[in-house]
């Protein structure tokens, strides 16, 4: 039997257009070993890790007349230096080229007549730093079958020692004529398979809540409720174009840490909390610089993937996230009331959630592949409920290496939805907060302006504290 793509993974192809790629990403930066990490260094670790996960050695295959979803096949002509590739800033490179550079090629979409994946080796960094930048597409990354790149590449201790090769030979590709009579087999043993794949369904808010959220009830009463109310007109919302920007903004995890505890209130505010307030106080001037009429009441809806996870459970990270909408307060001009507005609304729909020490004591580097889970949640739900997306992902507290080279910082590239001009991710890594800012480039022709407003308004809600 062929392994078919779900209606969920496989509405990630459907849904794709030149102007919105699906794929998610990111921008590690590493400081580099003692005797230097090589492009071959890194083939290497590669060619010992994806054997794990059959994912990265398989390819998309429509079915003629799309009569079924398509199905992975073994990519018999699977070549891992097509995917790993390298790339060099002029020395010494510094963030603004490192940014230009993520943003073109996140805005070229993978092919589809390879595995769905891409990483670029981009050495010339000041410093002597290098990056990796990452690219896998949605269909690929559900947290059971496969995770993102970052989680089989990254260790937890320095000593790297080459591993020997797993010997792997590719299955044959089935033929049309064989996935044809496939198709039409599991029509009659399996009609309810056929009729979801015909409808399209894993776009509809019942899948979505069966599928991505994993826990319909509250869920799909929290969508419900926000599908009443359409989310604010913003210059949020535009028509996206092809290409993009990038900008990458470190801070201090401590920062976050001190703005929480310095309030003498008595509701409970989260790390969490104190970023979306963040975001908040940097949409407001960002909007006000704009010439946007900001008032008391004025809001940005934000849809916020909230990742659920019990370390009792050993059915892996997906079904383990579900939507939080936020009514960002940016007409609030009291930068802590904006916080405490951002944390009740926060603590009336979440139950439980994620903190960084969980996340540490999963096996390999979890963040991306949560950005993942989030991306696809995004994604699969209607552009009428929220104004953006913002995935925020607590890391370890603790370094991670590839290959014996120090990870400094990890950024997320988020895709932009369909008539959303920027997607925010947000994760903390050994006390770092790294936010990416992934935006149409003639939308958001003033992202870096918003990378400023993040820094500022962090610095307001530590003065208000």
């Amino acid at each position: 039997m062929t392994d078919r793509l779900n209606p969920l993974d496989a509405s990630f192809l459907y849904l794709e257009e030149p102007t919105t790629a699906m794929h998610v990403g990111s921008v590690m930066i590493f400081e580099p070993p003692p005797e230097g990490l090589e492009y071959d260094d890194l083939l290497a670790l590669l060619s010992a890790r994806i054997g794990q996960v059959s994912r990265y050695r398989q390819r998309i295959k429509e079915l003629p007349g799309k009569l079924a979803n398509p199905v992975w096949v073994d990519d018999t002509d699977f070549d891992l230096a097509y995917h790993v590739r390298r790339s060099a800033l002029p020395r010494p490179g510094n963030r603004e080229q490192l940014q230009e550079f993520v943003a073109r090629i996140q805005s070229r979409p993978l092919d589809r007549e390879h595995p769905l994946w891409e990483i670029y080796l981009v050495e010339g960094l000041d410093k002597d730093r290098f990056a990796l930048v990452t690219k896998t597409h949605q269909a690929l990354v559900d947290g059971v079958h496969a995770v993102d790149i970052a989680h089989l590449i990254l260790d937890e201790t320095p000593e790297y020692r080459p591993a020997t090769v797993p010997a792997w030979t590719p299955r044959r590709s089935p033929s049309d004529l064989e996935l044809v009579a496939e198709a039409a087999l599991e029509s009659l043993t399996k009609p309810s398979q056929l009729l979801e794949a015909v409808r399209g369904g894993a776009t509809e808010m019942l899948v979505l809540g069966k599928r991505v959220a994993g826990v319909a009830g509250d869920v799909l009463a929290t969508v419900a409720r926000t599908a009443a109310r359409p989310a604010p007109t913003s210059p949020l919302n535009v028509r996206v174009g092809a290409t993009r920007r990038f900008v990458m903004v470190g801070s201090d995890l401590g920062d976050y840490r001190k703005v929480r505890e310095n309030l003498d209130s008595n509701a409970e505010i989260t790390v969490n909390d104190v970023v979306l307030a963040t975001i908040t106080g940097a949409l407001r001037t960002w909007l006000q610089a704009r010439g946007e009429p900001v008032h008391v009441g004025s809001t940005v809806r934000a849809m916020v993937p909230l990742s659920i996870y019990d370390l009792g459970d050993n059915i892996g990270l997906a079904n383990r996230v579900a939507p939080c909408f936020v009514e960002l307060p940016v007409g609030e001009p009291n930068a802590r009331l904006r916080l405490e507005q951002v944390a009740y609304q926060m603590r009336s729909q979440v139950a439980g959630g994620i903190g960084a020490d969980t996340l540490a004591g999963l096996t390999g580097f979890a963040p991306p592949t949560l950005h993942h889970l989030g991306a696809r949640l995004g994604s699969a739900m209607s552009r009428r409920l929220f104004n953006l997306v913002i995935t925020n992902v607590p890391g370890p507290q603790d370094p991670r290496y590839c290959a014996g080279a120090m990870m400094l910082a990890s950024y997320p590239v988020m895709p932009l939805a369909l008539g959303q001009a920027v997607a925010v991710g947000v994760t903390s890594y050994h006390g770092t907060m790294c936010f990416g800012l992934n935006g149409d480039r003639t939308g958001m022709h003033d992202l870096e302006l918003l990378g400023q407003c993040l820094k500022d308004s962090l610095n307001e809600l530590i003065d208000a504290s």
